[in-house]
């Protein structure tokens, strides 16, 4: 991805900062907002001058949203992305909705049909109605209603539905999101510490373009703060392209592991993933591993985090700061061998 000159970068946030977008005291609605990216995104919002309204199943397990912002700044509310009548009392009096509500694999009633396609249409039919038109649905590289995977199936069909009910929406399209809380670098981290080896699902060819999650967190808040981008889709990628391989490396040489890198085909990757999908905690599903056939990077000619002025963070300089802790010794271990 291009790097924009610094006087490309001064008229991109000039040209953010200059459209009539929100306005410090506006109320933003976030569904899904005390989850990994929700959490980072409350903060940035906050720190704007908006007023968080923060949707979820269960407030009582958002109260540590509070602190980031001013006393009554961030409020957690009860709502249900399945439920019509308590998302439109989350919205009320709400000038820009939020949905980060999404799922990896599916447990329980908790399904891709129902949260990210039709609980992300019904959101948007909710937020039309109200006659809210700035909203921001946070999809992911490689949504398409035509795909065979589950998961980027229904991302598509959500990205459809809002933007036939709500033609102002805007769309953000991260590949994998990285940041002390994910659920990728310190998943292998921590498998690294005690698997024989780390597999490489159909020879770990797959390119991804990690994004930092400060970095996709501000893109949402830049975007809600400007017009320009009613109607929009930004596909958010960090500064490197690297294959699962080389991600995978990255993870032993910080955490000074020595373990060998094994390839599984994805015929048998697939037929493992069947057998095993169903236990709780399972590390792998037949539809990961469809989603592992695709690159998940930037499309060319897409917007990108350069049209709002932003430089992406490389991972070097985000990862060591977490994944340290699966040495053998910790912050102590800097020249530990494994």
């Amino acid at each position: 991805m291009a790097t924009p000159t610094s006087s490309q970068t001064s008229a991109a946030v000039s040209a953010v900062k200059d459209d009539k977008g929100l306005r410090a005291g506006d109320l933003v609605t976030v569904f899904g907002g005390s989850g990994f990216v929700g959490h980072y995104l409350v903060r940035a919002l906050a720190a704007q001058g908006y007023r968080v309204r923060v949707a979820v199943r269960r407030p009582n397990e958002a109260l540590f949203l509070r602190p980031m912002g001013d006393v009554g700044q961030v409020q957690p509310v009860q709502a249900n992305i399945k439920d019509a009548g308590s998302c439109a009392r989350a919205m009320e009096g709400a000038k820009a909705v939020v949905n980060l509500v999404g799922i990896l694999n599916e447990t329980g009633t908790q399904s891709f049909d129902e949260l990210q396609s039709m609980g992300a249409g019904r959101l948007a039919k909710l937020a039309a109605e109200a006659g809210i038109t700035s909203f921001v649905l946070m999809s992911a590289i490689g949504a398409d209603a035509d795909r065979a995977s589950a998961y980027a199936r229904t991302k598509g069909e959500g990205e459809a539905a809002i933007m036939s009910m709500l033609p102002t929406a805007m769309i953000v399209r991260p590949s994998i999101i990285f940041g002390p809380e994910d659920a990728f670098f310190n998943r292998f981290a921590a498998m690294a510490t005690i698997a024989p080896a780390l597999p490489l699902i159909g020879g770990g060819k797959t390119l991804y373009q990690p994004v930092y999650v400060k970095d996709v967190a501000k893109a949402i808040t830049l975007m809600l703060g400007s017009a320009a981008f009613a109607g929009k889709t930004l596909e958010l990628g960090g500064p490197e392209t690297a294959g699962f391989r080389d991600l995978m490396a990255m993870v032993l040489d910080i955490t000074a592991r020595r373990k060998p890198l094994v390839t599984i085909p994805f015929a048998l990757a697939h037929w493992m993933a069947w057998l095993t999908q169903w236990i709780p905690g399972a590390p792998l599903t037949t539809d990961q591993v469809e989603l592992l056939k695709h690159d998940n990077i930037v499309a060319d000619g897409a917007l990108t985090m350069s049209d709002l002025g932003m430089t992406a963070t490389p991972m070097a300089t985000v990862l060591p700061s977490y994944l340290y802790r699966f040495r053998k010794m910790g912050q102590f271990a800097k020249n530990a061998e494994a």
